[in-house]
């Protein structure tokens, strides 16, 4: 027991309870406490951190909840499960992340413990974050944003304990990664639907200044438009976005999208037949609103199963998750 050496930080907004649990949890995952091994008692622990009973007690009740530690009477407490400490960082959490992060924890199993954390495309946060973690982790799942710096900091992960996942940017052959496309594809989706794109005057891309969205997608969008010689507009000014009878918008921000319904709703345009939209990325909700918007999404219950593959594998990945549009009334 001369290893388990907790103390509380005064300073910290955590509650006492559960930075014991995390001291616990991080300690069977690092693997200084191991599976059989018994607990400092109650009284031990209450003596060396000042913490009251119905503190410890409470740690131990939550550990023991989750299937991590065990009791025997007369005995005390033991480690009843090895822990394996996954280090997850997303960009944003949006809808379709949500559908990411549930798929990755249902397929794992439950002796593996998540944590989650954002970095909102902030090269200092990033790094930060990164910096924090090593060492604390068995894998790490990262989103890669376009920033010049990602991959310096990336490095500083082992290769075999990393997975990239959505965007391969910033990315080499030898990393794993569980990504979209977001060029041909694009393409590919659009040509199988050019019957339903046809029946409008002008096919617009909208590109607001506050998306993230890989810039592929325009490329591959004026390409289909001009090999099949449909009138198209790219725009990248809020101001500018007003939309016309007859017209098809391509959306790549769910806040632009409620900008598009918005002005459906005030010119009594009904979406798929005075104007129609493509989104980008499928939620939950796209397939109930306004009898259903037509997306365009890689699937992201797929990805979540991957990353999950290679969390408890540990074998190198490479795969591409299929992006297709899901045809609805808005179309």
């Amino acid at each position: 027991m001369s290893k388990f050496k907790f103390s509380v930080d005064e300073n910290s907004s955590i509650l006492k309870f559960q930075q014991l649990v995390d001291f616990i949890v991080n300690s069977i995952s690092r693997k200084e406490l191991k599976q059989g091994e018994m607990l400092p008692s109650v009284n031990q622990i209450m003596k060396e951190s000042q913490l009251s009973r119905d503190t410890v007690f409470k740690a131990y009740a939550e550990l023991k909840r989750r299937g991590i530690v065990d009791s025997v009477p007369n005995r005390g407490y033991f480690v009843t499960k090895k822990i394996t400490r996954v280090f997850l960082f997303l960009d944003t959490f949006k809808a379709y992340k949500e559908v990411l992060y549930g798929s990755f924890l249902k397929h794992l199993p439950k002796n593996i413990s998540v944590d989650l954390h954002f970095h909102h495309y902030n090269i200092g946060v990033f790094e930060k974050i990164i910096n924090e973690s090593l060492g604390k982790y068995s894998k790490y799942i990262v989103m890669n944003f376009d920033s010049p710096k990602v991959a310096e900091v990336i490095k500083k992960i082992p290769r075999e304990q990393l997975l990239i996942i959505d965007w391969k940017i910033n990315s080499s052959s030898y990393h794993s990664a569980v990504y979209q496309n977001f060029g041909e594809p694009v393409y590919t989706c659009l040509e199988k639907n050019l019957e339903h794109i046809s029946k409008y005057k002008e096919f617009t891309f909208f590109y607001p200044p506050f998306t993230y969205h890989p810039k592929t997608a325009i490329e591959y969008f004026q390409k289909f438009c001009t090999d099949y010689k449909i009138k198209h507009n790219v725009i990248f000014d809020e101001e500018k976005f007003k939309i016309n009878k007859g017209g098809l918008y391509f959306l790549v921000s769910d806040r632009t999208l409620a900008h598009f319904l918005d002005q459906c709703a005030e010119k009594g345009f009904e979406p798929g037949l005075q104007a129609g939209v493509i989104s980008y990325n499928e939620t939950p909700m796209k397939k109930y609103v306004k009898n259903g918007i037509s997306v365009i999404s890689t699937n992201f219950e797929l990805m979540g199963q991957k990353a999950a593959e290679f969390v408890t594998t540990g074998k190198h990945i490479q795969f591409e998750v299929p992006t297709t549009l899901t045809l609805r009334s808005s179309l």
